[in-house]
């Protein structure tokens, strides 16, 4: 046989990378393609029509499902946004302030409501605070209720996400202002938190969309038919029916707002990105 010529590029043998990357990916595609048709053949679809996909059932759920429960589904998440964004705000600064009792106050509340459950944040202010203390109440009654606690719990989290935001904003900003004069909290407002809301928009409209769906735990306090949002009315019309097209129809609703508010936060995302 002959001899390879010394410097001569050796033949490759096998496959290159892109070869088999994409090969990977068609077999991948197949297995999804697979398991799409395996759950499609194996599922009762007569069952799924007449359990879920009821239309003489989800037609009892109108006009109620939108006029009352997305309203007050919408009504709980952003009473409930406008406090924490409030609250987050003013815990982040004191999160950041050279006072040393404002920091490790402001420390302990995100520590205790981050920790806390939602559903016992609910409970504590729905039935223990009244108790505590008598004549105690909330305005707007069950909705201020809803407004302070699920607030609150969001406010512990906002609070993180503005102090993130805070400290991304380069120290050459407040130096620049304070070198014109300006006093501290006049260029805090001012200069710096203008530039920080903008970088936290995106984690703020996610927290949005928790608080959405985290508003599903008004049924604790207890909801009466002009009260109710929408998984309880969901839950309340399938157990009346004994049938579970009304809980597909409240997620239906869920998605009308969360889907759209989930494209939002991409599209700022990506814009953000660009802009860096």
């Amino acid at each position: 046989m002959p001899e390879p010529t010394p410097g001569a590029p050796a033949k490759r043998s096998g496959m290159s990378p892109r070869q088999r990357a994409r090969i990977g990916r068609y077999a991948q595609y197949a297995v999804f393609v697979a398991v799409v048709v395996v759950v499609a053949l194996t599922a009762d679809w007569a069952a799924v029509r007449e359990y879920f996909l009821d239309w003489d059932v989800a037609k009892r759920a109108f006009p109620n499902i939108i006029t009352t429960a997305l309203k007050n589904t919408v009504i709980y998440t952003l009473s409930a946004y406008v406090v924490g964004f409030v609250v987050g705000l003013v815990v982040a600064m004191m999160r950041l302030s050279s006072v040393a009792v404002y920091r490790a106050v402001a420390l302990t509340y995100v520590e205790v409501f981050r920790g806390l459950p939602a559903l016992v944040v609910f409970l504590i202010f729905g039935f223990g605070l009244p108790v505590a203390f008598p004549g105690l109440t909330f305005p707007f009654e069950q909705y201020g209720t809803v407004a302070v606690a699920l607030g609150l719990v969001a406010a512990a989290y906002m609070a993180e996400t503005f102090r993130a935001g805070i400290q991304a904003v380069p120290k050459g900003q407040m130096e620049a202002a304070r070198s014109l004069g300006m006093p501290h909290s006049r260029a805090m407002v001012s200069i710096v938190i203008p530039q920080a809301l903008r970088v936290v928009v995106p984690p703020l409209t996610n927290e949005l969309i928790l608080l959405f769906k985290d508003s599903s735990l008004v049924f604790v306090l207890g909801v009466s038919s002009l009260t109710t949002e929408l998984s309880k009315f969901g839950g309340d019309l399938a157990n009346d029916t004994g049938d579970s097209t009304p809980l597909v129809l409240a997620g239906a609703m869920y998605l009308v707002i969360t889907l759209p508010l989930g494209y939002l936060v991409r599209r700022l995302e990506a814009k953000q990105g660009r802009a860096r």
